[in-house]
C-alpha cells in the first residue's frame, strides 16, 4: 500500500515507544489514526491528547468504523503482540495490508532520503543527535527515534524535509526492510541470540543490511566492527572511531563539567565543538552523528551549532539530579559493552566518587550469554545492587538469574541483591554519592519516586 491510498492506520500496540512515533506521522498527515493496547501509559495518554483513538480491551467491536475498510486502512503491529490477539485475526481474515513497524519505515526510506543509524548499542543517541543537528540546520529532517529526545519532548520530528532519520532496529532483522541513503553502523556486539542463534547468524544480519545501502549513498562504519560489510557498486564507505580514521576526534579537552573537541573530517574540519549533554560516549556518538549531517550537507556552523544545543535522550544517561553532594542518574544500557561505555564515562566524570549502581537484568537468554561480561563491566564501579531479571518476552530458564553476575563480580567490589518491589524502602535507608538507575526494565518506573526522595536531601 502506498502512503497516497492510505486513510486510516490502525495500530495493533499502540503504546510502544517506536509505534508511536509512526502514529504521530500518521495524525499529522490528517489520516484516522487508532489502535489498541494492553495498558493505558503516560504515552498513550498523550497519543490520545494528539487525536488517536485507543482502547485497552482485546475486541474488534472497539475497532473504529473508519478503520474496517480494507482498501484503505494500513495495519500496524507489533511482534510483541500475540499472533492469536482476536483484533489481529481479525485483520488478517479480512484481507487488510498488515505491516511490521519496520515495514513503515521502510516505506518512507524510500520516499525520503534515509539517514539510518544501526547498531547494538548507540543508535539512540546518535539517531536522535543526527536529528537535532538535521532539523536545526537548513535541510531540516523527519525522525523516527528509539527513545524520547529531552530538546523535542518526542521521539517524532515532521517536517517537509526530503530526509528522515530512523533508528534501524537489528531485533528480528527489522532493518532489512530499510532502504538507507546513508547509515552509520555502530556496533556489532552479539546481541538478541535468542532469535540469531549465533554470532555468525548475527553479523551475517548486519552484512545483508549493509547491502540495502542505496547506490550514491554512504555507509559510516566503526573502525574495530568484525563484521564485513557488502555494499552496492556506487556507495562510499567511511570509517569513524573516537581518535582515528576518516572521522574522529582531536584535542578533546573535558572540565568544569564542560567537553569540547575537533572534528576531523575529510569534508571539513570543524574545530572547538561543544557537547550540549557533555558525556565522554557521547564524544565518539556525536562524531558519527556529525559524519552523516555533513555528508547530508550541513555546514560547519550548523554541526556546532547542533551540536552544542543537544539535550540528550530520557534515560540515555539522564541526569535527575547533579549536586555537588549528590547525582542520580538513569541509564537504559543493557548489554555488557553499553554498561561498559556507561560505566566509563561515569568513573571519567567522577573519578574520586563513591558509584552505586542499581541493576535490573533485561531477558533469561541474555543473562544466561553475558553474565561473566556483564560482571565485568559492572565492576568498574564501587558498588553493584542486583535486582531479579527482567523477562519482557520470555519464561524462566533453570538456573538462570541475577546470582550469575552477583558472583562473578570481581574481588572488591561491593555487592548486594534485592527485591524490585524494596528498592524504595532501600533508597530511604541508604546515604549515595553518585547513584545510577540502570537496565531497560521496568526499575526505570521508580525512578521519579526515587529523584523526590533524594531532592528532599539536597534542599
Amino acid at each position: 500500500m502506498e502512503l497516497k491510498d492510505i486513510k486510516s492506520v490502525y495500530f495493533v500496540g499502540a503504546g510502544g515507544i517506536g509505534m508511536s512515533a509512526i502514529a504521530r506521522f500518521f495524525i499529522s498527515h490528517g489520516q484516522v489514526v487508532a489502535g489498541y493496547d494492553k495498558t493505558p501509559s503516560a504515552l498513550t495518554k498523550q497519543l490520545e491528547h494528539e487525536g488517536m483513538l485507543i482502547h485497552y480491551e482485546e475486541n474488534i467491536n472497539m475497532i473504529p468504523h473508519a478503520c474496517r475498510d480494507n482498501k484503505s486502512c494500513l495495519v500496524v503491529y507489533t511482534p510483541a503482540v500475540p499472533a492469536d490477539h482476536k483484533e489481529l485475526v481479525y485483520f488478517r481474515e479480512n484481507g487488510f495490508e498488515i505491516q511490521k513497524r519496520a515495514q513503515v519505515l521502510g516505506t518512507l526510506t524510500r520516499a525520503h532520503k534515509g539517514l539510518c543509524v544501526a547498531g547494538t548499542h548507540g543508535k539512540t543517541s546518535t539517531s536522535t543527535m543526527c536529528a537535532h543537528i538535521m532539523h536545526q540546520s537548513h535541510l531540516d529532517c523527519n525522525a523516527f527515534l528509539g527513545g524520547i529526545s529531552k530538546n523535542y519532548a518526542t521521539n517524532c520530528i515532521l517536517s517537509d524535509s526530503d530526509y528522515v532519520v530512523i533508528e534501524a532496529d537489528e531485533f528480528d532483522r527489522s532493518f532489512h526492510w530499510l532502504t538507507p541513503w546513508i547509515s552509520v553502523i555502530t556496533s556489532t556486539d552479539p546481541d538478541h541470540l535468542d532469535i540469531y542463534g549465533t554470532k555468525e547468524a548475527y553479523l551475517e544480519s548486519f552484512r545483508k543490511y549493509s547491502s540495502l545501502i542505496m547506490p550514491g549513498g554512504a555507509l559510516i562504519i566503526h573502525k574495530d566492527l568484525e563484521m564485513k560489510a557488502n555494499l552496492q557498486d556506487g556507495v562510499r564507505c567511511y570509517e569513524y572511531s573516537l581518535d582515528e580514521r576518516d572521522f574522529h576526534a582531536e584535542n578533546i579537552r573535558i572540565g568544569n563539567g564542560e567537553i569540547v573537541f575537533d572534528f576531523i573530517s575529510p569534508i571539513e574540519n570543524v574545530p572547538n565543538v561543544k557537547l550540549g549533554h557533555p558525556i565522554p560516549i557521547n564524544i565518539e556518538n556525536g562524531v558519527a552523528a556529525m559524519a552523516m549531517a555533513q555528508l547530508s550537507g550541513c555546514n560547519a556552523e550548523e554541526l556546532k551549532y547542533g551540536m552544542s544545543t543537544y539535550k540528550g535522550v530520557d534515560r540515555r544517561f539522564d541526569f535527575k539530579i547533579k549536586t555537588d553532594n549528590l547525582v542520580l542518574l538513569s541509564d537504559y544500557a543493557h548489554h555488557p559493552n553499553e554498561i561498559y561505555h556507561s560505566a566509563k564515562s561515569i568513573r571519567e566524570l567522577y573519578k574520586d566518587r563513591q558509584i552505586t549502581v542499581i541493576f535490573q537484568p533485561h531477558l533469561y537468554t541474555r543473562t544466561r550469554d553475558f553474565y561473566k561480561e556483564f560482571a565485568d563491566s559492572l565492576s568498574l564501579v564501587d558498588e553493584v545492587v542486583l535486582c531479579e531479571i527482567y523477562p519482557a518476552r520470555e519464561l524462566p530458564i533453570e538456573g538462570v538469574t541475577s546470582q550469575l553476575i552477583f558472583d562473578n563480580l570481581q574481588p572488591g567490589v561491593k555487592r548486594e541483591m534485592i527485591n524490585k518491589d524494596n528498592v524504595i524502602d532501600y533508597i530511604k535507608n541508604r546515604d549515595f554519592d553518585v547513584l545510577v538507575i540502570l537496565g531497560a526494565g521496568d526499575l526505570d518506573s521508580y525512578v521519579p519516586q526515587i529523584t523526590k526522595i533524594l531532592q528532599k536531601r539536597c534542599q
